[in-house]
């Protein structure tokens, strides 16, 4: 699994882990990357199936398979445990990791996530899986700012979906990928086990994702004993992207707080 460091250098230095979606590229944090990495240590890796680690998927890929991929990062990282930031599939990959490697786990910020998949998520994704197969690459593409953006922030920053649209075509991680990773986060449920989770844990929901209900984090948040539940008003499911300097700042004093003790 090829990774990338940034920010501090020392491995003694507090780690963060950031951990995309279901796009799968560590690209979706750089509003946070340089933030972050002033204070920490800060690992971005690209998911198996995806980018820097484009590959073909097995049958049946899991997000606890997903898990055990960002252990071979932080091995080869040196780094023993790590403060983990996840966006919606990648939360499912945090809660996992949390599960396996409580020991590894310092905190975790689930961004948009959830225990257990809602019925308007799973009719989301099989409606741009149906897109997918029926329309084909460009037309999948062209949707998916859609389910990540508030309608006026879109309006207003044309030329930055056009981009986005030409980079999500240039880097598409390939249909068979695409559904095995879908297949993934809708098979995974954490209902049976979530009392497991012991480390510090951070809910960040937005009220309009369209994609994501803002009630499967309170859910998720109302389950865990060492969590605390953020709610903003605005911002979509990619809010960390169009407003970052708020989650920025919310993650940083987070990660503080746990490393304070």
């Amino acid at each position: 699994m090829k990774y990338q460091v940034f920010g501090r250098s020392e491995r003694s230095a507090p780690t963060i882990v950031l951990s995309a979606g279901l796009g799968g590229s560590h690209h979706f944090w750089r509003p946070q990357i340089e933030a972050l990495g002033e204070k920490f240590r800060v690992i971005g890796y690209d998911h198996r199936g995806t980018g820097a680690n484009a590959e073909p998927l097995p049958d049946n890929y899991t997000i606890e398979d997903m898990a055990d991929d960002v252990v071979q990062v932080m091995d080869a990282a040196g780094a023993g445990s790590v403060h983990f930031v996840g966006h919606a599939l990648g939360a499912l990959v945090g809660l996992a990791l949390a599960r396996t490697n409580p020991g590894r786990m310092r905190s975790l910020v689930s961004v948009n996530g959830w225990a257990e998949v809602s019925t308007h998520t799973r009719r989301c994704f099989d409606v741009r899986s149906e897109l997918l197969l029926c329309a084909g690459v460009e037309a999948y593409v062209k949707a998916q700012p859609i389910f990540l953006y508030p309608s006026a922030w879109l309006e207003a920053h044309p030329e930055e979906i056009a981009h986005e649209e030409a980079a999500g075509l240039k880097n598409f991680q390939g249909t068979e990928n695409l559904l095995r990773r879908i297949g993934a986060l809708l098979k995974f449920s954490a209902s049976g086990w979530l009392h497991e989770v012991q480390c510090p844990l951070l809910v960040a929901a937005t009220r309009d994702d369209v994609l994501v209900p803002w009630t499967a984090s309170q859910a998720l948040a109302e389950r865990v004993a060492n969590a605390t539940l953020w709610i903003e008003p605005a911002g979509g499911h990619g809010f960390t992207a169009i407003e970052p300097k708020p989650f920025n700042d919310r993650v940083a004093d987070f990660v503080g707080m746990v490393e304070a003790g």
